[in-house]
């Protein structure tokens, strides 16, 4: 999977569904639980990360969503 890395927050989080949005430079970005890196399933709202952009279902979606500290694989 390719796309363009950004760092941005996580501003909703919703556990019950497992969908949220990350907000980067304006922009918002939708995913799914199953896009966190580490396989946690859950997410901080707040929490600062890093993603990749992902065209999914006609739109772009955050993916591979991890730490800043973590390094990238």
């Amino acid at each position: 999977m390719s796309g363009v890395a950004r760092i941005g927050r996580v501003s909703q989080f919703d556990t019950d569904r497992g969908l949220g949005e990350v907000e980067a430079d304006g922009l918002v970005f939708p995913f799914h639980c199953t896009e966190i890196a580490d396989g946690s399933r859950r997410i901080e709202v707040g929490a600062t990360v890093r993603f990749v952009e992902s065209p999914r279902f006609g739109r772009i979606e955050a993916a591979r969503i991890e730490s800043p500290e973590q390094p990238t694989t």
